[in-house]
């Protein structure tokens, strides 16, 4: 994987750089009927908003998540900071979650509830591949008791069938970790998902979207539905 990288690095030199000379912002939020990610169940319906601004190629975004009928749902803020040049993109996500620790500008890291994890990822057209990797924080932790760096890599591949937009998934945990409670290699999501546009005015349209979810290393499966209000 490291070699794949190292390629697709060299091949973003040599790729036209594509980047707006405007500011660009967004600003959205999904709702979802079950908060699944990587392939783990983190919690029941949620709303997950989203805001971000971005410029020539550097983006800054937050996004959280937030039960809406469970009060026992693990609450999330998300901050990240990510380049991107050519085909290939780089950066670094701060986790916030309110459990084991509910204060958020507390950083021990013996007690924080803070994950830091950096990745990088590169679109091959047909096929992107990613890798991510927690470096500090409330990491999880390996066989022998200390830290993990605890990390995951997927490919996704985008296509189109039936006037919908779909998108096909796989992702592995490469080594022990009990972030994905796995004691070695394992493979912990199998997704496929689809989006169509509901078309509400000439000007507005609500994406909704299904996603089938399968983690063969827990033995659970999946199926989730939501859409995204964006203006």
């Amino acid at each position: 994987m490291n070699k794949i990288f190292a390629l697709a690095a060299i091949a973003a030199l040599g790729a036209p750089v594509v980047a707006q000379d405007v500011v660009e912002t967004t600003v959205a939020a999904d709702v979802v009927s079950q908060y699944i990610w990587r392939g783990q169940n983190l919690g029941n319906a949620a709303v997950q908003p989203t805001l971000g601004v971005a410029y020539k190629g550097l983006e800054l975004s937050a996004w959280g998540s937030v039960g809406l009928t469970d009060a026992a749902d693990t609450k999330e803020l998300d901050l990240t900071a990510s380049y991107t040049v050519g085909r290939i993109s780089i950066g670094v996500t701060d986790y916030w979650f309110n459990t084991p620790e509910p204060r958020y500008f507390l950083y021990d890291a013996h007690c924080t509830s803070h994950v830091f994890e950096a990745f990088a990822s590169y679109d091959f057209g047909l096929l992107s591949a990613a890798w991510y990797t927690n470096f500090a924080g409330n990491d999880g932790l390996n066989k022998n008791g200390k830290r993990a760096y605890s990390s995951y890599f997927e490919l996704s591949a985008p296509f189109s069938l039936g006037s919908t937009e779909w998108t096909a998934t796989v992702g592995a945990v490469p080594y022990a970790t009990t972030s994905y409670d796995v004691s070695g290699f394992a493979v912990t999501n199998l997704s496929l998902k689809a989006t169509k546009d509901i078309r509400v005015t000439d000007k507005f349209s609500v994406p909704i979207f299904g996603q089938v979810v399968a983690n063969p290393s827990s033995q659970h499966a999946y199926l989730v539905v939501g859409f995204t209000l964006q203006p």
